[in-house]
């Protein structure tokens, strides 16, 4: 937390009082543990304090000549305007890291192409996006930066063709357990299990998100353990497993109303969810009136969240739902 406070004038005192030989090592580290330190806070999902930082250690790395923190920290600074619906403000500060990069200085280069290609992405450029990322992919293989060719290729996962998924997601996979990279194995087995689930491929579906929940049970909090929990019971119910599904969706459903009562704002979209699914679970053994009811409160629970917003598309699914149970 303390490098999260370094004021300017410390950090340039630092910087200016060095003698010659040792300034630029000693500049670079101190960046580094800086943007470091900016990182986490984005992971946190701080996303205006850490654009703050960003943008602090921008004007500090340009006075101070360090090439490769400055458009580090530009190319994050504009992810920050990006990732929260401001991307004109954030096309200035991608500008300028592109300007200033170099395809030689690894760190800047992986950092620049990461949030190039979530631009391309977000504005609705994916074949392009998709071309940014693999060179990410393929640049960052090439330099063993192994996280951030995890990121590309997720990214691809992402953005590539229906053929490309599945066989980006599996890159992602290898090389993150290349890297020893735990963290986020958990990740990107999920979203491999989704993407069967969404492809139809139930087994496969099944074995991906088992995997996923593996890792996510290495993590402290309550909350990746439930809702890898809800991911296999839903894929359960997928299959037909309807005797094994119930109790397992029952017991997410109580761990996430213990959580909404002990404050946590976010298990109400997984109260509402796993509600949703015992829903499905009473349609399925023929009992339409109680499953009209639970679906009725979760659906009040997801819009509570902001579910019309943020997935438009399944809202107006789940309300076709009910009236076809209805009927």
């Amino acid at each position: 937390m303390n490098l999260r406070k370094l004021c300017v004038p410390l950090l340039l005192a630092a910087v200016v009082v060095l003698p010659a030989c040792d300034r630029g090592d000693t500049a670079r580290e101190v960046f580094a543990a800086r943007l470091a330190d900016a990182d986490e806070i984005f992971r946190g999902r701080e996303y205006e304090a850490a654009g703050e930082v960003y943008e602090k250690i921008a004007v500090e790395a340009e006075f101070a000549g360090a090439t490769t923190a400055y458009v580090e920290a530009c190319a994050m600074r504009a992810r920050t305007h990006l990732i929260t619906d401001r991307p004109e403000e954030g096309l200035p500060w991608l500008e300028k890291a592109t300007a200033a990069a170099d395809r030689t200085d690894p760190l800047a280069w992986s950092r620049l192409l990461g949030v190039r290609g979530r631009f391309e992405w977000q504005g609705e450029d994916s074949a392009t996006a998709t071309t940014t990322f693999r060179e990410m992919f393929d640049y960052c293989e090439e330099q063993d930066l192994y996280e951030r060719a995890v990121d590309a290729a997720h990214m691809m996962a992402i953005t590539g063709g229906d053929d490309e998924r599945f066989d980006w997601a599996r890159k992602g996979i290898e090389m993150a357990e290349a890297g020893e990279l735990t963290g986020w194995l958990g990740p990107l087995w999920n979203n491999l299990g989704w993407d069967y689930v969404d492809a139809g491929r139930y087994d496969d579906a099944r074995v991906a998100l088992e995997r996923a929940r593996e890792y996510h049970y290495l993590s402290e909090g309550e909350l990746p353990k439930l809702i890898a929990d809800y991911s296999v019971a839903h894929v359960m119910r997928l299959q037909g497993e309807i005797r094994d599904a119930k109790p397992a969706m029952e017991e997410v459903f109580r761990w996430a109303e213990r959580l909404h009562k002990e404050g946590s704002e976010e298990a109400i979209e997984w109260k509402g969810l796993s509600r949703w699914e015992l829903g499905e679970v009473a349609a399925v053994n023929g009992e339409k009136a109680v499953a009209v009811g639970l679906m009725t409160k979760a659906l009040k629970e997801l819009e509570g969240v902001g579910m019309p917003d943020w997935d438009p598309d399944g809202w107006a699914e789940r309300q076709a739902r009910i009236a076809e149970l209805k009927q």
